[in-house]
């Protein structure tokens, strides 16, 4: 096989999130710290033809009998198993999840013999177990299989139990090759290899589910909760996001500042007094009454003096045009200084196409994060909303999405991602108007929040400095408990 085409489709995966690191519930039962998603690569055509491509070359180089017929796991593997077939002219069979109660009753489609041999494509291997019930099926027809061609081999047992019943597995990539692949680019820590390696030791699993070792306790050393700063920025797929990692941990502030002032100056002296202790200052510019250029300029040089982002917390709701327009033009030109925005999902993927298209400046890094939850009491944004907000974080707008904000710790996987949690108060309560707070330990252990959003609880404070100071240290003090290292 040519080692540089592997490697490049090797990095390409990591790329366009087939290949992600996180926290991951798998079917088998536990957490994973690693998970292949290939269902995504339908969506781009130059890695479909680059992974057929692979394979059937693959599949010639390892003189595997390919047979009468193809056979394609059933449902990822079924649009790679296609091209195959096409690419080595074999026919293919389709091999159904459930009998159909109509018609033929068919579980296996497609025109062959008893007695036929039939090569099985699947696309990740845990367990083999998904192998082995298409095996299964295949036989009960009479047909014949010795052999099956994969695209990624996780290497918990998979080939073992596939061979113990016959059936010899020969995969294209296995993990640990994909693990050196990206380290070997840059793209990972070796502390991130050794931590998969471990898992990967500790969660051996039999066919039948049960584990080999003690893969019930095995502990998920890349859980984002559990990671610093500095080893996250090394996941994230965002370069503003991975700066801002950085920022936090050389800072040692998880702080972000909500300056809902209506008045330049007031924010201006806020942002000086309490510039040193943040890392993310957070605006509204649109209730700023006497907004202006030399406003925005005063800003960017304060965050420049004490080391912080802007996030203009605009929340962008609307189709692609209108939101390009909004970023881009207008009084407040916001992608000119913004390094951060906030942006509601609810348009769907478009509404991050609109505001990437007016970014033609690649020196100027600019961000999003994305609403999933919100604070407020009585609030409409329901988990079935949320899910979908991660899919497009996850699957669509990686490098453009810094974080997600929301009030759930399991909500985000991804070390890669930040969770930006509002509603952060010394005391805990509620006001008036439907927003509700949590204390700075309850928010970063409890919620599972990286930085956490304070207004009123600084700007009603007689020292504002001193209230920075304070929520910066407990906040951080949090962080430090949370990941297991010392302040």
């Amino acid at each position: 096989m040519d080692q540089t085409k592997l490697k490049e489709l090797g990095l390409r995966l990591f790329e366009i999130n087939a290949f992600k690191f996180g926290d991951f519930k798998m079917k088998v039962g536990i957490n994973s710290p690693v998970y292949f998603d290939l269902r995504v690569i339908v969506s781009y055509p130059d890695v479909m033809e680059t992974v057929s491509d692979l394979l059937t070359e693959f599949i010639q180089q390892t003189k595997v009998d390919m047979g009468a017929h193809l056979c394609g796991v059933p449902y990822t593997a079924l649009p790679i198993a296609t091209l195959i077939s096409i690419k080595a002219q074999k026919p293919m069979l389709i091999r159904r999840k459930e009998a159909k109660n109509y018609g033929t009753k068919k579980l296996v489609e497609g025109k062959f013999n008893a007695g036929d041999k039939c090569l099985i494509i699947e696309d990740v291997v845990t367990s083999g177990s998904s192998i082995l019930d298409t095996v299964t099926d295949l036989q009960s027809e009479g047909l014949v299989v010795t052999d099956a061609i994969v695209v990624v081999d996780r290497e918990q047992g998979g080939s073992q139990n596939t061979e113990e019943n016959g059936v010899r597995m020969h995969s294209l990539f296995t993990l640990s090759y994909l693990l050196n692949v990206l380290l070997e680019a840059g793209r990972i820590e070796e502390k991130t290899v050794k931590a998969v390696a471990k898992y990967i030791e500790g969660a051996q699993i039999k066919s039948d589910g049960s584990f080999i070792k003690n893969g019930t306790t095995v502990i998920n050393e890349l859980s984002r909760t559990g990671m610093t700063f500095e080893a996250r920025a090394d996941l994230a797929k965002c370069p503003v996001g991975k700066e801002l990692m950085k920022l936090m941990a050389s800072k040692k502030s998880t702080l972000c500042l909500a300056a809902d002032l209506t008045k330049s100056e007031e924010i201006l002296n806020l942002v000086e007094k309490t510039g040193p202790y943040i890392c993310l200052l957070k605006t509204h510019v649109d209730i700023v009454e006497d907004y202006n250029e030399n406003f925005v300029k005063s800003l960017q040089s304060l965050a420049k003096k004490h080391n912080f982002m802007i996030m203009e917390d605009r929340k962008f709701a609307d189709i692609g045009n209108t939101v390009a327009l909004q970023y881009d033009s207008g009084l407040f030109k916001i992608s000119n200084w913004a390094d951060l925005v906030t942006v509601h999902s609810l348009p769907g993927q478009g509404v991050l196409k609109g505001l990437k298209s007016v970014l033609h400046d690649p020196t100027q890094q600019r961000g999003v994060f994305l609403l999933a939850e919100m604070s407020s009491q009585g609030n409409l944004a329901t988990p079935q909303y949320s899910a979908a907000t991660m899919k497009i974080a996850t699957e669509m707008d990686t490098d453009f999405v810094a974080g997600i904000v929301c009030q759930s710790s399991d909500l985000v996987a991804s070390p890669g991602l930040l969770q930006l949690t509002p509603g952060v108060k010394l005391e805990e309560g509620a006001d008036g108007l439907g927003q509700k707070y949590d204390s700075p330990e309850h928010v970063v252990k409890e919620k599972g929040a990286d930085i956490c959003v304070v207004g009123r609880g600084i700007l009603n404070a007689k020292n504002q400095e001193d209230a920075a100071k304070t929520y910066r240290k407990r906040l951080w003090a949090a962080y430090c408990e949370r990941v297991g290292m010392s302040e």
